[in-house]
């Protein structure tokens, strides 16, 4: 199947190094709390500090919390702690519906004491075939992270995890064979679901959600990186039904930029390749931030595109309870 050329999307993978952390105990307690006072140093963690200008307020501040938590976990324990699930994600780069607000790590035991509140110990025995070092972390590998995503995450923030990991190399087969061996464990089964429909064309979370979407309301399972040949050239679209000459496309703020100029032209771009799709005799459905909020509205369009496609209830990726 042809791909869009070019490199994996930088939405896809966080590139974020992990920020320096100061420890406590290497700087006189009069330094620490001047810094802190001023605002220069925040505590990260028990006896650990960050610098506040590494700390973001926009919206991956989040993110960048959590790798701060990472990095504290890292230096501050006796030997390196296996990250796993959501941790091990956010190590390596791949992104997340929700940031955890504590670091997943597996050991064969509990401890003989409380831990920390910040760190979940997960007791687990993870063969060495399955990890890795990422970036100065014991990780699990990229196939065991989105398996380990798929089995306990919600099926769209699982499928966002898996998505992204097929898109920078993860080996779907082996994602698979983990699940048989798992094989009547709690979440299986809907990790299957989620991994059967997970697909490495998607760009970002917004093309994962989007597809998500269509299967959850039943319709056949779209392609990805739909090529157009039109009499302007070739283009792309992100999901798409070429046997109904239909293209749905995600407009996240990423497309546009946040230049007033840049944006401006984009939006032009946009506009000529439209036409030219239409022109080559396809639809095109788009699909907002907006609709992640109405749905329903968004359901409607596709019930106007597609009256005759047929539909098939996938359970597993129902949206949760209210």
């Amino acid at each position: 199947m042809p791909r869009r050329p070019g490199p994996p999307s930088p939405v896809q993978l966080d590139a974020t190094a992990p920020p320096a952390v100061h420890l406590a105990g290497q700087h006189p307690r009069t330094d620490v709390e001047r810094l802190v006072r001023h605002g220069t140093w925040v505590r990260i963690r028990h006896g650990v500090y960050v610098d506040a200008a590494w700390l973001s307020d926009g919206p991956d501040a989040d993110r960048r919390r959590a790798l701060a938590r990472l990095e504290a976990l890292r230096r501050t324990s006796p030997r390196p702690p296996l990250l796993l699930r959501e941790s091990a994600a956010l190590a390596w780069g791949l992104p997340l519906v929700v940031v955890p607000e504590v670091s997943h790590t597996a050991g064969r035991s509990n401890p003989t004491s409380h831990g920390a509140r910040d760190v979940v110990r997960h007791v687990v025995d993870v063969p060495v075939r399955h990890t890795t070092e990422h970036r100065g972390y014991r990780v699990t590998t990229l196939e065991r992270t989105a398996v380990d995503c798929a089995t306990v995450l919600h099926p769209y923030a699982a499928l966002v995890v898996a998505d992204a990991a097929l898109h920078v190399g993860a080996d779907r087969d082996v994602m698979l064979a983990l699940l048989d061996a798992a094989r009547g464990r709690r979440g299986v089964r809907r990790a299957r679901a989620v991994l059967e429909v997970a697909d490495g064309g998607a760009e970002s979370p917004g093309e994962t959600w989007t597809r998500w979407t269509v299967l959850r309301l039943g319709y056949p399972v779209p392609e990805t990186q739909v090529p157009v040949d039109t009499g302007g050239g070739r283009y792309w679209a992100d999901i798409g039904y070429p046997a109904w000459r239909l293209l749905i496309e995600y407009d996240g703020a990423e497309k546009y930029g946040t230049d007033g100029r840049d944006a401006v032209a984009a939006l032009r771009r946009e506009r000529r390749r439209q036409l030219a799709v239409e022109d080559a005799g396809w639809r095109v459905v788009r699909v907002t931030a907006h609709d992640r909020r109405h749905v329903d509205a968004f359901e409607a369009r596709l019930r106007t595109a597609l009256p005759d496609a047929p539909r098939t209830a996938r359970p597993h990726l129902h949206p949760p309870p209210a």
